[in-house]
């Protein structure tokens, strides 16, 4: 098995679950970046984007995963904020040191998850929309994936988690094109 795993997906697909899970299985670390941005400023994820603007939590973001080093994420599940695929510096780096599981669900699942949207800290929900976002960061998730976890519509951590081992026990990652 690879040694770190970086979820990624929607928000409301379940990240943050499901790391903890598989981190407690497999004795990892878990790293949410979110937490570590929010430590780091003493800010919600909201707050940030509502005092200094959408592209300083992005850039906070950027800056946060790109910190984490070999010390940092090795035995690690590392489930980073929806929008982390807007940096490609953030995810090369996560491509560099792990294997991208992405966390597929359907737009009617998300929008069912998520109650609290409007103080959550969702870069571009003001302006784009949950739908529009949706469209616009699958496409992202889709590109960095080495694995897709297609969610089932009845969500059960446990079967999704021997979902994503197996995948992951059974995938080979294809060598970068020249």
């Amino acid at each position: 098995m690879h040694p770190n795993l970086t979820l990624i997906g929607m928000p409301g697909v379940g990240k943050s679950t499901l790391g903890h899970l598989l981190a407690q299985t497999l004795n990892f670390k878990f790293i949410d970046p979110d937490v570590l941005i929010q430590r780091k400023t003493h800010l919600s994820l909201q707050a940030i984007m509502d005092i200094y603007g959408e592209a300083r939590l992005v850039a906070l973001e950027e800056e946060v995963i790109c910190d984490l080093d070999e010390v940092h994420i090795q035995k690690a599940i590392i489930a980073p904020g929806g929008s982390a695929v807007y940096s490609a510096k953030a995810m090369d780096m996560l491509r560099k040191n792990s294997l991208i599981v992405y966390l597929e669900d359907t737009f009617e699942s998300i929008s069912k998850r998520i109650s609290n949207a409007d103080t959550r800290g969702i870069i571009g929900l003001k302006e784009k929309g949950l739908e529009r976002l949706y469209q616009e960061r699958h496409e992202l998730y889709t590109h960095y994936a080495d694995i897709v976890i297609v969610l089932p519509e009845k969500f059960n951590t446990h079967a999704i988690q021997d979902l994503i081992l197996k995948k992951v026990a059974t995938y080979e990652r294809r060598p970068e094109s020249l």
